[in-house]
């Protein structure tokens, strides 16, 4: 079945710098380039890339990038037919990247910004055939809430990524079968500490306590903490070296996803969330970085036939 994400489309632009500058300090840097990034739409091209029909519903400007915006969509092979394009500049993300793959992120929403409830009435049609909903926090909160209203009551699977992080109205909760914070996201959500396996405990009981279905904490190198109510535990990520860390959670929400649409269990879903998550790491720039499908099937596939993985 099919994949319908709601949610932010964005230019990235990227500065490549030795290390991240302190406040007030410049820096020389390597390289600078361009490239379509956004939290929806870099989870959009991620499930297209893994061979999902994927249907992307938001909106770009009318200035230089939003047609390219939407010709990488097309590109990648995500429909594009649910992206409106608005009066007015497409929203960017302006992204500095150091030699040990860490980054800062600032995020101005432009186009993004406006998009509202009355969009939803274009999502509905995304979901006729889908099984998941992929939600991200870069658009208007109130329209968010409205998408996955919308999702659940078709029955389709709600995964809600909340970067970037800000205080949820109980009903959102309640909306996610998924939520999937990072360690500082979980810790903005909840007020507690999230820097080890306790703390990402901790915080997966309180979004469960919310009214979360599952919560699984993103925490970078060390993998993800899983927590139902079947039990809790620690999925390991599968180690890498990282050339480009920018993309990876909205790598794992897509290979989750994805998993999940073509009806694997849910255990199966994390494993393929972290994979792919392993793989986008290793190139630069977000979407480009996605793997396509025969690339995470080899790279299981050594996993669990015991070959050294890449």
């Amino acid at each position: 079945m099919a994949i319908a994400v709601f949610g932010s489309i964005n230019m990235d632009l990227v500065v490549r710098t030795p290390r991240l500058p302190v406040p007030g300090e410049t820096l020389t840097g390597h390289t600078f380039f361009t490239v379509p990034g956004g939290k929806g739409a870099n989870q959009a091209v991620a499930c297209a890339r893994l061979g999902v029909p994927t249907r992307m519903v938001g909106r770009v400007g009318d200035d230089g990038f939003g047609e390219q915006l939407r010709a990488s969509l097309r590109g990648y092979g995500v429909n594009d037919a649910g992206v409106l394009t608005t009066p007015g500049s497409s929203g960017v993300a302006v992204i500095a990247v150091d030699d040990s793959a860490e980054n800062t992120i600032v995020i101005v929403p432009g186009a993004n910004g406006t998009v509202s409830v009355a969009d939803v009435a274009r999502l509905e049609q995304a979901l006729s055939d889908a099984h998941v909903l992929l939600l991200q926090l870069e658009v208007p909160l109130d329209a968010v809430i409205s998408a996955a209203r919308a999702a659940r009551d078709r029955g389709v699977v709600v995964i809600l990524d909340p970067a970037p992080a800000q205080a949820l109205p109980e009903e959102l909760y309640t909306l996610a079968d998924i939520i999937t914070p990072n360690e500082s996201e979980a810790t903005i959500l909840t007020g507690l500490t999230v820097a080890d396996d306790a703390g990402a405990a901790e915080a997966a009981r309180v979004l469960l306590a919310r009214g979360a279905r599952r919560a699984i904490i993103k925490l970078g190198a060390r993998g993800v903490w899983v927590a139902d109510s079947a039990g809790e535990r620690l999925a390991p990520a599968y180690a890498v070296t990282p050339v480009d860390t920018v993309a990876a959670g909205d790598a794992f929400n897509g290979g989750l996803a994805a998993a999940l649409s073509e009806g694997r269990s849910f255990d199966e879903a994390v494993r393929w969330g972290l994979a792919t998550g392993a793989l986008s790491v290793l190139k630069s720039g977000a979407q480009p970085s996605m793997p396509e499908r025969a690339e995470l099937m080899r790279f299981l596939g050594a996993i669990y036939s015991g070959a050294q993985q890449p």
